[in-house]
């Protein structure tokens, strides 16, 4: 679509400095050659409204044979959304998905009650070198939804909204932003955009979510009066009316945010729950591995191996 007047660069940025609530830095975590930075959970951010966990995976360049085997492994009360840049993932579940994730497409797998998946490089992936750089980041589900049936949709990277003008580039990913909305389902109210900003250019964040945080990937910004470069997130204080520019090289950005939930999260291996009890349960029937009959079932296609449960 042509641009939109509500990301004029002229907003105003609010009170200077006090406008950032939070600045985070991801840690990085090496999983056998493959780097990924977690910005979310942090230590005083668990949540950028419904955003509880937020991994950079990459870049990195695998060699030909070379790849990602994460193997089926379970999920409750969070909705998972993979969205690359570079690479390609088969996503495989418990309710028969057999999806390839490529660069631009929204994948949205909701856990609800429980579901099962893995994400592989495999097939003709691996016959020849691949580079991949993706986010990877986990939804809490608002408490009445924890219990709910999962679900799997696939959104084509065409089928999404494009904001573009004033040497600026925005994907909406999830939720609505700027006047327009992305043709997912999204459980609570959101908004989750990829920005590509040229050198100098003005981005004003929303301001009709509670929660807004921005992620710079690469590149560099300037927000109220300070410079953060690539690796960082800021989060912003609620209602601020709060504008980003470019650094001379240009900034690719991810932002989010969204109405926040009624209570933190409990969070063990890949479950988030509102109750310990909940978490528990969960783990119970993970370990008890009753595939036929159980909570969990193996993914359609992927059931030969999974992960176990962690002695922790």
């Amino acid at each position: 679509m042509s641009w939109n007047p509500a990301l004029d660069p002229d907003c105003p940025t609010g009170d200077a400095v006090d406008a950032i609530e939070t600045v985070i830095v991801p840690r990085a975590r090496d999983l056998g050659g493959f780097e990924v930075r977690r910005a979310l959970p942090a230590a005083r951010r668990q949540m950028v409204g419904p955003f509880i966990f937020f991994d950079q995976m990459g870049p990195v360049e695998f060699l030909t044979g070379q790849g990602i085997d994460v193997r089926p492994h379970p999920h409750i009360g969070l909705a998972t959304v993979t969205y690359l840049y570079d690479g390609r993932l088969h996503h495989r579940d418990s309710l028969g998905t057999d999806q390839w994730i490529e660069p631009g497409a929204v994948n949205l797998m909701v856990a609800g009650h429980g579901i099962t998946h893995s994400e592989r490089t495999d097939g003709a992936a691996r016959e020849q070198p691949m580079k991949m750089l993706g986010i990877q980041t986990w939804l809490a589900l608002p408490e009445a939804q924890e219990d709910g049936a999962a679900g799997f949709e696939h959104v084509a990277r065409e089928k999404l909204p494009m904001l573009e003008g004033e040497g600026k580039t925005v994907r909406l990913i999830l939720g609505q932003a700027w006047g327009d909305r992305a043709p997912v389902s999204v459980p609570s109210q959101m908004f989750y955009a990829d920005a590509r900003l040229d050198p100098g250019a003005a981005l004003p964040l929303p301001d009709d979510h509670e929660d807004r945080g921005v992620y710079v990937l690469d590149g560099s910004v300037t927000v109220a009066g300070q410079s953060f470069e690539g690796g960082r997130m800021m989060v912003f204080r609620p209602g601020d009316r709060v504008s980003l520019r470019a650094g001379a090289q240009g900034a690719r950005l991810l932002l989010l945010g969204g109405d926040t939930l009624g209570g933190s999260r409990y969070i063990w291996w890949n479950f988030v729950a509102s109750s310990r009890e909940k978490i528990e349960a969960a783990k119970e029937a993970w370990r008890a591995g009753d595939w036929d009959h159980g909570r969990f079932r193996l993914p359609v296609g992927d059931d030969r191996d999974f992960i176990p449960l962690p002695e922790r």
